[in-house]
């Protein structure tokens, strides 16, 4: 609830460094209204790779260690706010930030959370064409890593 009584959510949004000033703004305040969706329904998809070895030579009292680990994390918010109104804005002139402070009503925020029961199938739908894709284009940076890596081709 806010100073007038109002039931309300909030999501605040920021940018640093874009000299682009109207730029800046309207990221911010893009960022605000991504915040506040993403207290309705968020996917994520999470995937961790971990490779670990040791390696010695003829003298078994040194090693080599090798440790490398990957983490990819993707989150993913689909739904259409109506109502989200930038009430507040503040820049950071030491900075360079831009913030800024979006409101949803309790009302608008009903009408969302009602829009939001029809959307497990379409997430479902985006990851089942899209979820395929994203983990082939990872393997494709990984690859080319290691190929970048080892040159030559040998382990």
């Amino acid at each position: 609830m806010n100073k007038d009584g109002e039931k309300a959510i909030y999501g605040v949004g920021s940018v640093i460094g874009i000299q682009n000033e109207p730029l800046a703004w309207e990221t911010a305040e893009n960022r605000a209204r991504a915040e506040l969706a993403k207290s309705f329904r968020t996917y994520t998809a999470y995937l961790m790779r971990d490779y670990a070895s040791s390696t010695n030579a003829a003298d078994f009292t040194k090693a080599t260690e090798e440790q490398h680990i990957e983490r990819a994390v993707k989150t993913f918010t689909a739904v259409t706010l109506h109502g989200v109104r930038p009430i507040g804005r503040y820049k950071d002139e030491e900075k360079l930030a831009y913030y800024v402070l979006a409101k949803l009503s309790l009302k608008d925020m009903q009408e969302a959370l009602a829009q939001v029961q029809g959307l497990d199938r379409e997430i479902k739908e985006f990851v089942k064409k899209n979820g395929e894709r994203l983990f082939d284009r990872l393997q494709r940076e990984e690859a080319k890593r290691q190929q970048a890596a080892n040159p030559s081709g040998s382990l």
